[in-house]
């Protein structure tokens, strides 16, 4: 009886020893073998371009990363940093493309490239629809809250007085009217509330920063005629006659576009830039 119970505590106690040691074994063993280990610079960057072509996004994320990682003063570094940006801004990751791009202009502010970092800035916040739902049933987006759009204006306003040449200046001045007819539209939005709610007061002070601040905007004529309505309302029938002069002047010399929530989709074209290249 005593040597079966010597018996089982023996045979329990090694396996469990050798439980222990294979557990340990598997422990020293690594979860994945990295095959990159030994890659060069240049193998890592072409790799992660090809998967950037290729649009997977996930992989040429990776490869960007162990370049700059594996590799920071290397000549690919600079570039494979620079498409890093882009590879985030195509995957929806607006935050750390940002980040990549601050990183890039800060550490190489002499950079050839440096309008192209200027410009990916502005469209990784340029305000899109993006919702397949947004395109069955179209929505204003001025009515939105308009930080989004001021931010990317600032960007690109940035973009256009360091590098009035740059080949990207155009669009981004494209850019830049669209923003600002977006800004006015939705101050115009807010006028028209304070008007309809009763605020006349509030309503003329909002129509008149669109008329005084951001002038060449369709919704300036829409703004001056809620003035002259508002005036009117609160007893101002003199500067509602004014008003109404400034309004009938312009409309005669230039004109104002009547609908003014209607959307100018031909500026929202991207320009494919061919900088997938060392300079």
């Amino acid at each position: 009886m005593i040597k079966n119970t010597f018996s089982f505590n023996t045979r329990f106690w090694l396996l469990a020893l050798l439980s222990l040691f294979v557990l340990s074994s598997c422990s020293w063993l690594p979860d994945e073998i990295d095959e990159t280990v030994n890659w060069t610079a240049e193998e890592l960057y072409t790799e992660a371009k090809n998967h950037l072509q290729e649009g997977e996004l996930a992989k040429a994320i990776e490869f960007y990363e162990k370049v700059g990682a594996r590799y920071p003063h290397s000549r690919y570094a600079q570039q494979a940093q620079m498409e890093l940006a882009y590879a985030y801004y195509k995957d929806d990751e607006p935050e750390f493309a940002l980040a990549e791009i601050k990183r890039f202009i800060k550490t190489y502010p002499k950079h050839p490239n440096l309008d192209y970092l200027y410009y990916l800035r502005g469209m990784t916040v340029f305000p899109e629809r993006k919702s397949v739902f947004e395109f069955i049933w179209p929505q204003d987006e001025s009515k939105r809250d308009t930080k989004i759009s001021l931010e990317s204006f600032q960007y690109f306003d940035l973009l256009v007085r360091k590098f009035p040449d740059s080949i990207y200046a155009e669009d981004a001045r494209l850019r830049m009217k669209y923003l600002k007819n977006k800004v006015s539209k939705h101050e115009l939005h807010i006028a028209k509330f304070y008007y309809d709610s009763g605020a006349y007061l509030a309503a003329v002070n909002r129509a008149s920063f669109v008329v005084k601040n951001l002038q060449e905007t369709p919704a300036v004529g829409a703004a001056l005629l809620i003035m002259v309505k508002a005036y009117k309302k609160l007893g101002m029938d003199s500067l509602a006659k004014d008003t109404q002069l400034i309004y009938d002047t312009n409309k005669e010399k230039n004109g104002f576009i009547d609908d003014v929530f209607l959307e100018d989709e031909s500026i929202l074209s991207e320009m494919v830039p061919d900088w997938l290249k060392f300079k």
